[in-house]
């Protein structure tokens, strides 16, 4: 939906604007993310796929007929897992040819509106046309029970009533625009009472309609977003239904398209065998071990999977075929985890340090955090270094320690204790440093936890050593428990069939062994 101050839409114009300018109207917070995997991401890392048959001739009708479907199923996918998505205005490059040819033609427009009004005596033809545009605009954010509201419009903008004004003389423009911003109040969100009142200040005429067409799209575009809040729910099964067909339809014509998938499955299943086995008596015979492996339950492998995911060589390993479509949200969610760990990590060595004279210190964590987010940005760019990072972190959060320490009469750190934390600090950088992959190991087994008991609506407890990055961490994982759910509405009849066959086949490993021995 395009807002534009300068020209007034028709309701055709606008939802046309809607459709064209959906793709940059994602509202995407971590978009700097998303650039940077963007730019990181290699040409190509699909060489070990399997290969398909070779491309039949298609026509132009059949690719547009695809195009089409693909954006519409995106769109859609989009809405459901991206839980912060808006629509947003769509705004032409500053220097685009586009741009000067249209701010020209609305120039056009608004100049010839001007020089009809200051005619004498005036000619209304363009200002009736912008309130039948206007009215057609207010009516189209009124509900069914919205009776009298409805009736006033049309009783007040009865276009037939205003040619006869204009043409006898007696045309009020300033008292049919007063009703028009009175009952923009009345049907426009809080958010946009502050844009109201500003209407109410403007005096000339042309400008106060160009300023009511910018405020009308800001309405619409809110009127759109409430809509796609509404419909998400609903839509999340019509679109779970089309892409599981639309999956369908690519495996009848490329069977070998679960390839990837059977291999990521068959991956965590060995992992969740391995760990079962790990953890039962030293002493226990083959016949405990096959009955610890046989216990894994396709629920237990697919999250196994899914915390995989998190873990992905996105560079040299191909993403599976059923969460390619998500691949660069989980890799954002997996660059987010590996930055909170680094925080994590700095703060608990930084409070196991100073002992419990700052844990419960109000803002303490806060200003802690803000530094090292702050000195970690960037920090999956190929030019950043990381111990150089480091080391700044741990001059700053000294100096941050002995500054809290002083103003609450506590000792300041020795030179000695000082150089003891930020060596702690600048060991972080080491992936085998025993906090970083205690720190590591939590994070990962709340992850777990929150699968495994999604259906539920409040969060686990959050492990020992999580609390100072606990709400980073729940809104990481919700975003991403939500990915994963709508993964599973999708894809858990593909899923179910191929761990069928390997929890099948592993069981039945697992009970020769035993027969054997």
């Amino acid at each position: 939906m395009s807002q534009n101050p300068d020209k007034p839409h028709s309701s055709e114009e606008k939802l046309s604007g809607l459709e064209d300018g959906q793709e940059e109207s994602l509202d995407n917070p971590d978009q700097s993310i998303r650039k940077r995997i963007r730019q990181n991401a290699p040409g190509s890392h699909r060489d070990d796929t399997p290969k398909c048959s070779p491309p039949r001739p298609v026509t132009i009708e059949e690719l547009m007929e695809t195009a089409k479907g693909v954006t519409n199923m995106a769109l859609a996918h989009e809405i459901v897992v991206n839980g912060d998505f808006q629509i947003k205005p769509a705004e032409l490059p500053e220097h685009s040819l586009e741009k000067k040819v249209r701010d020209i033609v609305h120039k056009a427009f608004w100049d010839c509106l001007e020089a009809q009004l200051k005619e004498d005596p005036p000619t209304y033809d363009h200002a009736i046309k912008l309130l039948g545009e206007i009215k057609e605009n207010l009516l189209s954010f009124l509900l069914p029970g919205h009776t009298r509201l409805r009736s006033q419009i049309t009783e007040v903008l009865d276009l037939d009533l205003i040619k006869q004004e204009a043409e006898n003389g007696a045309l009020d423009i300033s008292k049919l625009v007063e009703f028009v911003i009175g009952m923009m109040g009345t049907l426009c969100a809080p958010a946009r009472d502050e844009e109201i009142k500003k209407l109410k200040d403007i005096n000339e005429i042309v400008p106060l309609f160009r300023a009511i067409f910018s405020v009308l799209d800001l309405m619409k575009m809110d009127m759109a977003n409430f809509a796609v809040s509404s419909i998400r729910p609903k839509l999340m099964q019509q679109s779970a239904e089309y892409e599981r067909k639309k999956f369908q339809e690519f495996l009848e014509k490329q069977p070998n398209s679960l390839d990837l998938v059977t291999r990521w499955l068959q991956e965590a299943a060995d992992d969740l065998a391995k760990l079962r086995c790990k953890m039962l008596p030293p002493h226990c015979s083959a016949d405990g071990a096959a009955g610890g492996a046989s216990t894994l339950c396709s629920a237990a492998v697919q999250n196994q999977a899914y915390l995989k995911l998190l873990k992905w060589d996105h560079v040299n390993r191909p993403f599976p075929e059923t969460v390619l479509m998500d691949q660069t949200r989980f890799q954002e969610i997996q660059l987010e985890l590996e930055q909170l760990l680094l925080i994590g990590t700095v703060l608990l060595v930084t409070f196991s340090a100073a002992g419990s004279a700052l844990v419960d210190m109000p803002g303490f964590a806060e200003k802690i955090k803000t530094i090292v987010k702050v000195l970690l940005t960037g920090m999956h760019l190929p030019s950043f270094n990381l111990k150089e990072s480091l080391a700044t972190i741990g001059e700053k959060v000294c100096a941050e320690v002995n500054s809290c320490l002083s103003q609450h009469g506590f000792t300041p750190f020795s030179a000695e204790r000082e150089t003891v934390l930020k060596g702690q600090i600048q060991a972080v950088a080491n992936p085998e440093n025993t906090i970083c992959r205690l720190i590591d190991s939590r994070i990962q087994k709340f992850l777990e936890n929150y699968l495994a008991s999604s259906h539920q609506k409040s969060l686990p407890a959050v492990p020992g050593g999580l609390g100072p990055i606990q709400r980073e961490l729940e809104e990481i994982a919700v975003k991403y428990v939500r990915l994963v759910n709508y993964n599973k509405m999708v894809f858990s009849p593909y899923y179910d069939a191929v761990l069928g066959k390997i929890l099948t086949e592993e069981e039945s490993r697992l009970v020769g062994k035993s027969e054997e021995s």
